[in-house]
């Protein structure tokens, strides 16, 4: 009888430990977050662990290789955090998305249904984060077109802060993803919007951006949008390329920056 009743005391102990271990890691992180098996190893947290504290439910998994903390429920912006600051990925809000989160493109509305995610040509999303059904559809670009850390800024939320993409870096998307993925017409009026773009910020990012076709259609589109900060960009630091560049069929030919963009654009007012 009292090795049983030392034995409980045993158990009881060991799982107070084993509760307040986790609580302090977890604690570590805002709360909300996906919790990552890469991070929770790295933490001395083995797998076999893991499963133990979902028996005793504190963690529940919402896919391999990704935790929750019981009673919370996991989010798009929860599990972003974790690729970036638990993996340290170049994951992040980019495209139209940022745009609209940032308020630069008010006449555009904040898509439900949809968020642009962007990341390094290298990367890609683990199967926990497609597979999961987040109420939204994700859709995901892998570049190399920009450095995956240039251009970012933070973009604070209830609990803790997201990488998005800054308006020129998100711009700049917009532009790589066009036409296929994103309307030239559309992302004109989106430049419209924005006079009041740092000229420092533009040429950095201009300079370190390796597609010619997203340097000239940003050229141009900045130019013929007659904004302020475009006199103080220095062209010729940038290197745009020789040769035409036919976006479009049965477009226009805008000869200053070799490009045939659609007769929409070339006679937007």
């Amino acid at each position: 009888m009292i090795c049983i009743y030392k034995s409980t005391i045993f158990q009881w102990e060991l799982l107070h430990l084993l509760r307040q271990k986790i609580n302090r890691l977890l604690n570590s992180q805002p709360s909300g977050v996906v919790y990552l098996s890469s991070w929770l190893t790295e933490n001395g947290f083995s797998t076999q662990l893991l499963n133990r504290y979902k028996k005793s439910n504190w963690l529940y998994s919402i896919g391999t290789g990704a935790w929750m903390r019981v009673g919370e429920e996991p989010t798009y912006e929860g599990a972003i955090y974790a690729l970036q600051k638990q993996s340290q990925l170049g994951v992040h809000i980019g495209g139209k998305t940022a745009l609209s989160l940032l308020g630069k493109a008010h006449y555009l509305e904040l898509s439900t249904q949809q968020i642009i995610l962007c990341g390094g040509s290298k990367e890609k999303l683990p199967a926990w984060f497609t597979k999961y059904d987040w109420g939204v559809k994700v859709s995901y670009f892998s570049t190399s077109f920009l450095p995956s850390k240039a251009g970012l800024q933070t973009l604070e939320q209830s609990n803790f802060g997201l990488q998005i993409s800054n308006p020129v870096r998100a711009l700049l998307e917009c532009l790589y993803m066009a036409p296929k993925k994103q309307k030239l017409v559309e992302c004109y009026e989106i430049m419209e919007g924005l006079n009041n773009l740092r000229p420092k910020q533009v040429q950095e990012l201009l300079e370190q951006c390796t597609s010619i076709k997203v340097k000239r259609l940003f050229l141009y589109m900045a130019e013929k949008s007659n904004h302020n900060w475009f006199k103080y960009i220095d062209a010729e630091k940038i290197d745009t390329g020789k040769g035409k560049r036919s976006l479009v069929k049965n477009g226009v030919y805008i000869a200053e920056y070799g490009i045939t963009v659609p007769k929409e654009l070339a006679e937007y007012e």
